[in-house]
């Protein structure tokens, strides 16, 4: 299992400054074929400076949500902190 990309990623209108939320699509290597799941995730900045992240699936997946969670999560930080999310 590897997250191969988030393709189509579009940033909702927020008005809090210190929560962003996006919707996309993921683009998900299981078995050795890539799979697509619309998405919903949101980054919250919480006042120590940590950044939260909350990952919605809107298509199902059939397959265990625990580590496709974890390695969305860990795809949207580095893409974040690279500065690859859209503003």
């Amino acid at each position: 299992m590897k997250v191969i990309s988030i393709k189509d990623m579009i940033r909702k209108d927020v008005p809090i400054y210190y929560r962003r939320l996006y919707t996309g699509v993921a683009v998900i290597e299981l078995n050795e074929k890539p799979v697509d799941f619309r998405i919903d995730f949101s980054i919250e900045t919480k006042p120590t400076g940590h950044k939260e992240i909350t990952v919605n699936f809107i298509d199902a997946i059939d397959y265990p949500l625990i580590p496709v969670n974890k390695e969305l999560k860990q795809y949207i930080a580095d893409t974040d902190n690279a500065g690859g999310l859209p503003d």
